[in-house]
This record gives C-alpha cells, sequence and structure tokens, in this order.
C-alpha cells in the first residue's frame, strides 16, 4: 500500500481495479487544512487522462503490473502476435494496444509487454532500434546548409527526418523514446 508521501511523477497504482500512472504531481500546503496533493493520472488500459486532487492520508494499492521479454513474430488481419521468449506461449495484442510502438515495430524484435492482471496492455521497444532506409531523394552535391534534413522512409514505413548524406538502403539506429535519428550503422 503507498501513502500520500509516496506519490511520485512515473509512480503506477491502482485506483476501482484499474492501473494508473501519476504523469504530473504538485504538493500543496494551504495555511489551514491538510496537505493536498494534486496529480495528473492517465489510465494505462484505456489511456484516458484526468486530475484528481488527493488528501494526506489517503492509501493506494500498488499496481499489479508484471513485464515480460517477448518476441514479435508477426501481423494477422486484426491482431499483433508476440512469444514468450522462455515458454513460447504466444499472445495476441490489437492494434490499439500496440499503437503507440506501431511505427518502429519490426519482426523478430525483442519487446517488453506490461501484463495486468495476466492481460497485456502495453508494449516497450529497445531503446534503439536498427531500421533500413527503403525510400530517399538522393543528395544533391553541394547541399551542406548546416541543420538541412530530408524525409526517409523506413523498412516499417514510418517516415522521419534525416541528414542529407543518407541513402536508400542504409541502416539506421533510431531512439525509440523520441523516433529521432540517431546514426548510421556500418555493417
Amino acid at each position: 500500500m503507498y501513502e500520500c508521501g509516496h506519490l511520485k511523477k512515473g509512480l503506477k497504482i491502482q485506483i476501482d481495479n484499474e492501473p494508473y500512472v501519476i504523469q504530473q504531481f504538485d504538493f500543496v500546503k494551504p495555511g489551514k487544512g491538510q496537505a493536498l496533493y494534486k496529480c495528473k493520472l492517465k489510465n494505462m488500459i484505456t489511456g484516458s487522462q484526468f486530475d484528481r486532487t488527493f488528501r494526506s492520508g489517503d492509501k493506494f494499492e500498488e499496481a499489479d503490473l508484471e513485464e515480460h521479454e517477448m518476441e514479435y513474430l508477426y501481423y494477422d488481419a486484426d491482431s499483433y502476435c508476440f512469444m514468450h521468449t522462455s515458454t513460447y506461449e504466444q499472445v495476441f495484442l490489437s492494434k490499439d494496444q500496440v499503437e503507440e510502438v506501431i511505427d518502429l515495430l519490426k519482426e523478430n524484435t525483442i519487446c517488453n509487454l506490461l501484463l495486468f492482471d495476466g492481460k497485456p496492455i502495453g508494449v516497450t521497444l529497445p531503446n534503439f532500434m536498427e531500421l533500413k532506409v527503403i525510400k530517399s531523394d538522393p543528395w544533391v552535391k553541394g547541399d551542406t546548409a548546416s541543420g538541412s534534413t530530408k524525409p526517409a522512409t523506413l523498412e516499417t514505413g514510418y517516415i522521419l527526418q534525416v541528414p542529407p548524406f543518407v541513402q536508400e538502403g542504409e541502416i539506421l539506429k533510431i531512439d525509440t523514446r523520441s523516433g529521432e535519428y540517431v546514426e548510421r550503422v556500418k555493417k
């Protein structure tokens, strides 16, 4: 059990049998009365957000969350198949459940699947992915303006801004947290 003094940004708590993560947190101590804890909460299943104020002395249950390492196998007509790396059990997720990572999700990628009460609710990719460029405009010789970028399409269909020297067929290292180009990968 958590008390109000334990609240902080990123803490995962359970309210009304649903998991929530604290997005923002403010502590307010008025001149009179109890201290107040103002939180912005996000439902980890539905994604809905709302503000809520708690008083000192309120208690919260810890969210029953588990993370399992799983490998993304394939996309079916309406679901994404993941396989547990040690038990080989397969789990199917809907498009809504993988929506946040779908742009960078590549077959045979090892991911972390977040489970609440044994049911999958989200996917976390590794911090960096190596993806191949399948479409990119050619570099115009002499185009050396600092900070210039051009769009490139990756093998997953994701389009991002890259430096002008990046060419089709090259493999890029992408930061999955921001979705930005990091560097070219030499192979």
